[in-house]
């Protein structure tokens, strides 16, 4: 257990196996391990170091939107992360690339398509369906790109700090979560503004909201 190479995020168990199937045709010894949470996968995540490869779903429970992909990235930087998610259109498809993932695979694709995207990230490249449209916005790629680049930035503690700024906590609130000082708090808050580029928390916590599908509206009267 403690070799495995791949773990599968998803709480749709079908998928969880067909995933599995197409892994073992592509990876030799992947010892595949699965999670059906995201708590879970981030137990499993720090247990395991000998994990490569992170198949995770868009909206398994823990995981709004891209949150769940960034959150890898900021802690577990040499992971590779594969986006899976029957909510596959173009858009959300480009932004998981934009964001980071190495992949974006619809549910609805069949084993040897799973294949062929296993095989091309382990060749070190960016796979994506061939029937998405890619001339998207190219201003909100690259905006996309860097937020992704500067969340990789903060520490991993700053980050979790950043999550509850985006709830609206207030750093008395943090500090007493996360049991440290107030004023350790204020210093992260700081911090995150700098690499994050922005004047105000209301700011950074709508930038951190950008992760998720469904923005909140009333974010900036909660912060």
């Amino acid at each position: 257990m403690s070799q495995a190479k791949v773990i599968i995020a998803d709480d749709h168990p079908l998928f969880r196996t067909a995933l599995k199937q197409a892994i073992v045709e592509c990876i030799d010894d992947a010892g595949t391990l699965e999670a059906d949470n995201f708590s879970e996968l981030l137990t499993a995540v720090e247990a395991t170091p000998s994990l490569e490869i992170v198949f995770l779903d868009l909206h398994m429970p823990g995981n709004d939107g891209f949150t769940g992909l960034t959150q890898l990235q900021n802690h577990y930087p040499d992971l590779v992360v594969i986006m899976v998610s029957s909510d596959d259109n173009d858009e959300t498809m480009q932004k998981a690339i934009n964001f980071g993932a190495a992949a974006f695979i619809p549910k609805s694709a069949d084993l040897s398509t799973i294949a062929t995207a296993i095989d091309t990230v382990l060749a070190g490249d960016i796979w994506l369906p061939e029937i998405i449209e890619r001339d998207g916005d190219k201003q909100e790629a690259l905006a996309n790109q860097r937020l992704a680049k500067q969340l990789t930035q903060l520490t991993p503690q700053q980050y979790i700090v950043l999550t509850q700024i985006a709830g609206g906590q207030l750093n008395k609130q943090i500090a007493y979560d996360l049991n440290i000082k107030e004023t350790t708090v204020k210093k992260h808050v700081s911090a995150i503004l700098e690499k994050l580029q922005v004047n105000n928390r209301t700011l950074a916590g709508l930038a951190y909201q950008q992760l998720m599908l469904a923005p909140k509206e009333n974010i900036a009267h909660t912060l």
